[in-house]
């Protein structure tokens, strides 16, 4: 099995209900890496980061590396090109970290399906903020290193998962994040070798236009908070 990896809790914790399960045998990670900066999609976080998770679990990963803003059909060609290089080596399932978002499972299954792939979604409909307990009570350590500034303030960046930080949240977001308010990065878990030293550097603020004239909808701003290890 592959799991798609985003480096951040979700997927963390997909890995360790996988594990558990003992059902499957995660034999590589796959990340989509932004080939001009480095960093991982979505999340914003360096790739060298991305490399010591792989490392600390023992496991082999695939990047697959994108434009900045890659069009459906540059993505659905290197995801599937992927995924046949791993079909030919004997792997015919895939893991995601998904939890609620219907048209996004229906997406992941549909694509699969095309290169002969099944899908594991080991979260699915799991209650989030029972989640977040479960990763604090799991062992595993993630930090907000990105957000979506109509949601939360900057000054969450960097805040530990755990429930401290549930009680600190807005009614109208997501205890998970699960509809993008912001992304995680796991720094320690009970299957990690060791934990990573991480240190926190400068906040970046990105604006993004909207495809459609519809400001209130799809025009908004991320927090990014850059962090590495020394």
């Amino acid at each position: 099995m592959v799991l798609n990896w985003s480096s951040g809790k979700d997927a963390a914790l997909a890995y360790k209900l996988l594990q558990e399960q003992g059902k499957y045998k995660i034999s590589h990670l796959l990340t989509t890496v932004n080939d001009e900066h480095d960093r991982v999609v979505m999340h914003g976080v360096r790739e060298g980061l991305l490399d010591l998770q792989a490392q600390r679990m023992n496991i082999p990963l695939i990047k697959i590396k994108l434009p900045a803003a890659p069009s459906d059909d540059v993505y659905k060609a290197a995801m599937q090109n992927t995924l046949m290089v791993l079909k030919a080596e004997g792997i015919r399932t895939a893991a995601f970290g998904d939890i609620f978002l219907e048209d996004l499972k229906m997406y992941r299954e549909q694509q699969l399906a095309q290169v002969g792939f099944d899908a594991v979604f080991p979260l699915w409909k799991k209650d989030t903020r029972e989640l977040v307990e479960l990763v604090e009570d799991s062992g595993i350590e993630a930090m907000i290193v990105c957000l979506n500034e109509k949601f939360l303030g900057k000054e969450f960046l960097g805040r530990k998962i755990d429930r401290s930080f549930l009680n600190d949240l807005p009614p109208n977001v997501d205890p998970c994040g699960e509809n993008g308010e912001f992304h995680t990065f796991v720094y320690n878990a009970p299957y990690f070798s060791a934990a990573i030293d991480v240190v926190k550097g400068e906040i970046v603020h990105k604006a993004y236009k909207p495809a459609t004239n519809d400001q209130d909808k799809w025009g908004t701003g991320f927090y990014f908070l850059d962090i590495y290890s020394l």
